[in-house]
C-alpha cells in the first residue's frame, strides 16, 4: 500500500467508536531499514485558539491497525493503550 492511498482516511478507534482524525493531517513514524510503518501521529486541534496554545499528538502504534478501508482505517486502542499525547 503506498503512503498516498492512506491520505484522507479517517481513523476510527473500534474499542470506543471515537474518530480519532484524519491520515492527512498525520505524520507516519517509518523503520528506515525495514520500510515499515511503525506508528500514525496525529495532532489534536482543540479550536481556534489551539494555534497559539500548545500542540498535543496522538501516536497510534501500526500495530492496533486491524483494517484499512476505503474511507476509514479501523484500529484497536483498548484501555492498555493510553492514547499517550505528547506535547509539542
Amino acid at each position: 500500500m503506498r503512503l498516498s492511498e492512506l491520505a484522507g482516511k479517517e481513523i476510527i478507534n473500534i474499542f470506543d467508536g471515537v474518530r480519532l482524525g484524519p491520515v492527512g493531517d498525520s505524520d507516519l513514524v517509518i523503520d528506515p531499514e525495514s520500510g515499515e510503518v511503525l506508528s500514525v501521529v496525529l495532532p489534536q486541534r482543540s479550536g481556534f485558539l489551539s494555534f497559539w496554545l500548545e500542540r498535543r499528538e496522538v501516536i497510534i502504534p501500526w500495530s492496533t491497525v486491524k483494517k484499512v478501508g476505503s474511507e476509514v482505517i479501523i484500529v484497536d486502542l483498548d484501555r492498555t493503550y493510553s492514547l499517550y499525547e505528547k506535547t509539542v
